[in-house]
């Protein structure tokens, strides 16, 4: 079998636009598992949200979160990258700035400025998934004290605004500081993590710990945080629903989310391989 491990992000690429897992991708998954292969979920997502999907999924799938800063399979965490308590000052600092709505997340949980956006993105799963998969989501005013209590715990920060320019100029700034990995997982958003933290990074991790090499890797999607994990696997899968630069550095694309993209490709580079 060529591919021993098959990393795919969630949104805009394993689940459709309904936030769902089609029966056929499962199907895929379980059959392509059955054979040997190892599936990773790898997403911007906290874990527990993360571990919901890989709960469906029905297999033992390490899972790669908050874009490469937590990775864990079952109960073993494999990797944390905190921010620690300056970094997590400087940025909060630029996004009062640029007067950005701030979030900062852990393993399990979101502290947020206001609840708007992360009510309306995990509002409707919290209402149907079990107790244990529910995201907790706490409206911060007094952002030192939250700094101090989790300092071990906060492992990546968002800013989310309507205001694309606003979100620009901001994300810019932080960059420019050169101390930070800064990528985006939808037009609305930018995520920031400690230097060297990206999904590309993780799957890295995820191959020397599995003891396979980069040519027996896929990794699929479709927006700018999932670059580094394309450029770096041997075979890298673009969604035809994903970005353009995406498309443009990827060797393979793939259907849409809503066309069982994910699926298509197992069934292509994995199920069908007679290596």
């Amino acid at each position: 079998m060529k591919y021993k491990l098959l990393c795919t992000d969630m949104d805009g690429t394993l689940l459709d636009n309904d936030k769902m897992v089609s029966e056929g991708t499962l199907d895929a998954i379980k059959k392509a598992h059955n054979k040997g292969a190892k599936i990773a979920i790898t997403t911007g997502r906290i874990f527990t949200s993360a571990r919901y999907y890989g709960h469906l999924l029905g297999i033992k799938a390490p899972i790669i979160a908050s874009n490469g800063a937590y990775i864990r399979e079952g109960d073993n965490v494999i990797y944390k990258c905190v921010l620690g308590i300056n970094n997590c000052m400087e940025i909060l600092n630029i996004f009062k700035k640029y007067n950005l709505v701030p979030h900062f997340y852990t393993a399990n949980g979101i502290f947020a400025g206001d609840t708007k956006y992360t009510s309306r993105f995990y509002a409707k799963s919290n209402q149907v998934v079990p107790d244990e998969f529910k995201i907790n989501i706490k409206k911060v005013s007094q952002w030192k004290d939250i700094f101090d209590n989790y300092e071990e715990e906060i492992l990546k920060a968002v800013a989310i605004d309507d205001d694309f320019e606003k979100l620009k100029k901001a994300k810019d700034e932080i960059r420019s500081l050169g101390k930070y990995e800064v990528v985006s997982s939808f037009s609305n958003n930018f995520e920031v993590m400690n230097k060297n933290v990206s999904k590309g990074r993780a799957v890295e991790m995820l191959t020397k710990h599995f003891n396979i090499s980069k040519d027996e890797v896929i990794a699929i999607g479709d927006s700018e945080n999932d670059l580094s994990m394309i450029s770096y696997a041997g075979l890298g899968v673009a969604m035809k629903n994903g970005e353009d630069l995406v498309k443009n550095v990827a060797s393979y694309i793939t259907d849409t989310n809503d066309n069982e993209g994910v699926k298509k490709v197992i069934e292509k580079f994995i199920l069908e391989d007679v290596n």
